[in-house]
């Protein structure tokens, strides 16, 4: 993609201007006081500078008038406030009004200035999203890569209305369900879905449900993508897991814990984890129906598993609570049928009849994948000790 270097320096010239005068409108607004003023400070050095030259820099940008605007009246109010010298009353009171409009001016100008920068980043991503293999792999991953951070710097609702009005979640989803993409793009577009749904889940979440989107996620075959199908779990909650279901994923998903590599095996398990707890009746059936307890059977009697009911290291809930997290940092698999079972013994899929069916299944599945009565013994007294009777 070609980009006019001329515009490209230009932007990047007012962009590192205006990131700067966000600092010193931030600094101002959150302490405010004559003595900041007065002492001509470099947050208000850097606003009047920029005031004086407001003319070249923000009059060639139409979104920049306003902020030209509040620079004006913010010279307006330290040129008033550096005139009250006296202690009367009066100028006690008209120093606190002045202070407080200083205040509020330097707010409007970090808003005005954050905006822009909205505008000018989701305009440069948009460019990169629809052209994603003109565009060097590096610089559009930097891009999304930024974008990410500045959702996830909470809700905004004039951001908000600039991506609805972008559609930039089609052209994520369009670049992520492409599979001559690269993958670290595609991986990154995943990571700006997750933080859209953390940005404002009641906008957002129709739309992941409604796409393409959690296919191409299990189809990627990334555990990236996979952190990012626990997180969209963890936010939609049982909708999601009722399209994975009804989409036929489970089976790849399931799959994943037979893979050698380790990480893909701990995110598959903490994507089935997150299934249990917010799947229904059929996703758990279809889960059972792949074979996964035998394979959790297989996983726990394996190097990285072991049974927690047998290690006798905790004697209370809390320091038990402790020792089970950092056991499991070395031992992900251990004691994970019991895990599992606990998962939709407390979650929000099942009734409570099924829910009592459910453990009765798992338990007769257990004695049939373990290869002795002792071992069958041992995860069936996890089964039981984890859940309630």
């Amino acid at each position: 993609m070609m980009e006019d270097p001329s515009s490209k320096e230009e932007i990047t010239r007012v962009l590192k201007v205006l990131e700067a005068l966000k600092q010193a409108s931030h600094e101002l607004r959150t302490l405010p006081s004559t003595n900041l003023i007065e002492s001509n400070s470099p947050a208000i050095k850097a606003l009047l500078e920029l005031e004086a030259e407001s003319d070249t820099i923000l009059s060639k940008d139409p979104y920049l008038s306003t902020l030209s605007q509040h620079l004006t009246k913010l010279k307006s109010f330290v040129d008033t406030l550096q005139k009250c010298c006296d202690h009367g009353l009066r100028s006690f009171v008209t120093r606190r009004v002045l202070l407080q409009s200083i205040s509020r001016v330097a707010g409007s100008i970090e808003s005005e200035i954050q905006a822009w920068i909205d505008r000018e980043s989701i305009e440069s991503l948009i460019k990169g999203l629809n052209e994603p293999l003109q565009t060097e792999e590096d610089d559009l991953v930097s891009l999304l890569s930024q974008f990410e951070d500045r959702l996830s710097q909470g809700f905004n609702r004039e951001l908000q209305d600039l991506v609805l009005k972008s559609k930039i979640f089609c052209l994520l989803e369009r670049v992520l369900c492409n599979p001559n993409c690269s993958k670290k793009v595609r991986e990154q577009c995943a990571f700006v879905v997750s933080a859209l749904i953390r940005f404002n889940k009641d906008v957002f979440a129709g739309q992941v449900l409604m796409g393409p989107l959690i296919h191409a996620l299990v189809s990627m075959a990334s555990w990236e993508s996979m952190k990012v199908l626990c997180s969209l779990i963890k936010s939609i909650k049982s909708p999601l897991v009722d399209e994975i279901e009804s989409n036929g994923e489970i089976p790849k998903i399931i799959s994943f814990l037979d893979y050698k590599d380790l990480h893909w095996r701990v995110v598959a398990m903490d994507c089935i984890l997150e299934i249990g707890y917010f799947g229904r009746k059929e996703a758990i059936e279809a889960m059972l129906r792949e074979g996964l307890i035998k394979k959790l059977v297989e996983l726990q009697r394996s190097e990285l598993g072991e049974d927690l009911i047998d290690t006798g290291m905790f004697d209370d809930e809390k320091e038990r609570g402790k020792g089970e997290k950092k056991f499991l940092e070395s031992h992900p698999f251990a004691s994970c049928v019991a895990r599992f079972a606990v998962q939709l013994e407390v979650g929000e899929g099942l009734r409570q009849r099924e829910k009592r069916a459910f453990k009765q299944e798992i338990l007769k599945r257990v004695r049939e994948a373990c290869v002795s009565d002792a071992e069958a013994a041992t995860v069936i007294a996890e089964v039981l000790w984890g859940s309630s009777p």
